[in-house]
């Protein structure tokens, strides 16, 4: 993983919410959308109660959500910043999650516990760049998923993106024209990485404030990661695209099996 991933989440904690149009609705269609997929592969469960790790919580996004749909939940984040601010947010929102300090790839040693999901969203999985730390990482994750209990991990198109290897997002506009949110991605020659510049710009008080943050992206293909899954341990390894699932990225969800 790249040095600058703890950095760029670190500093961007305060801020995270402002790249949604609305950070509490986005809460409550995620959780919506998330625990539909969940109960779906978890049929044999009660739909409460069910244990759920989000290693790579941020602000509590889906931790948040999804606590809200009765799951037990315990989020985890390399970013202490973050996990300090999602902790608040839990409060606010009162539901009862338990934050921690972690990074995935080192699961299996700093959280305790088996749990019947492991969730990562939000492309936190491609911040890894080579091989070595997405098997380390997907390793870490299988020993925290119970038998039969499920992986649930969100991430970018990278198969389609590869093909168009676009220079910047779309900038989304909000708050009256008050506030623009957009990316400028920089490709590596080979395609199998890229550089992605956030911004953020606001006006306030009649002044234009732009924050900006950047990390390093791999573009990981599907047929990559399922393989790696597989090499793990990780069975009846399934994607679902967004005009299926109703999410806003690819899903893949696989199941541990003994």
């Amino acid at each position: 993983m790249d040095e600058s991933v703890l950095d760029f989440y670190d500093d961007l904690a305060e801020a995270y919410h402002l790249i949604f149009v609305d950070w509490n609705h986005a809460i409550t269609r995620q959780g919506e959308v998330l625990s539909e997929i969940i109960h779906s592969k978890l049929a044999s469960l009660s739909k409460i109660g069910a244990s759920l790790l989000d290693c790579s919580c941020g602000i509590g996004t889906q931790a948040i959500g999804l606590a809200n749909h009765g799951f037990k939940v315990t989020g985890t984040d390399i970013s202490p910043v973050s996990i300090q601010r999602a902790a608040k947010e839990a409060v606010s929102f009162g539901v009862d999650v338990n934050f921690g300090v972690a990074d995935f790839r080192s699961l299996e040693k700093d959280v305790f516990g088996v749990f019947d999901v492991v969730l990562s969203a939000d492309n936190a999985i491609p911040h890894l760049l080579t091989d070595e730390d997405l098997n380390l990482a997907a390793r870490n994750m299988y020993s925290k998923v119970k038998n039969d209990g499920v992986l649930l991990i969100t991430m970018r198109d990278y198969d389609e993106l590869v093909k168009e290897k676009p220079r910047a997002t779309e900038p989304r506009i909000f708050d009256k024209g008050k506030r623009i949110v957009f990316q400028v991605w920089d490709w590596a020659d080979d395609v199998k990485t890229y550089q992605t510049n956030h911004f953020i710009m606001q006006e306030i008080n009649g002044q234009w404030i732009t924050k900006h943050n950047k990390t390093r992206y791999r573009a990981l293909l599907r047929d990559e990661f399922s393989h790696i899954l597989s090499t793990v341990g990780f069975s009846d390894i399934e994607w679902c695209m967004p005009s299926e699932s109703g999410y806003y990225q690819p899903i893949v969800t696989a199941r541990k099996k003994l």
